[in-house]
């Protein structure tokens, strides 16, 4: 199994252990994972909004044995940027966002599956080529 792109609602819910906690940990440690800048970004966000700073976040992050070294966060390219773009008029209906978009993006750089718990995904697997597997 080949590493995976973690969307922002997948990484959230290993912070905090909600459904699906279970099937991201098992695929990051059987594949690794990479998350995209953007999405980390997402990721403190959400932690900040909860009253947790970016450093707490990353500390849990840096100190869980699911994450370690498996756990990458990923640059984007100017080419990713076009992607992202030409991927909006595939992603509008499904609601899917610049974040969103931007995972796809590392995904089709990468060659990667994305793993997310938005059901909306799975809608575009097939128009963008990007596999999509729902943590639940």
């Amino acid at each position: 199994m080949s590493r995976v792109v973690l969307d922002a609602s997948a990484v959230l819910v290993l912070l905090n252990n909600e459904p699906g906690a279970e099937y991201v940990e098992r695929v990051v440690v059987e594949s690794g994972a990479v998350v995209s800048v953007v999405n980390w970004a997402e990721v403190l966000t959400k932690g900040v909004e909860a009253g947790q700073s970016p450093e707490i976040v990353r500390e849990y992050f840096a100190r869980s044995a699911v994450v370690g070294v498996r756990f990458q966060i990923e640059p984007l390219t100017e080419e990713d940027a076009d992607t992202i773009a030409r991927l909006r008029p595939a992603t509008r209906a499904a609601g899917l966002g610049l974040g969103d978009r931007a995972c796809l993006a590392l995904a089709k750089r990468l060659a990667a599956p994305v793993v997310t718990v938005d059901r909306a995904w799975a809608t575009v697997s097939a128009p963008v080529g990007v596999e999509v597997r729902l943590a639940r």
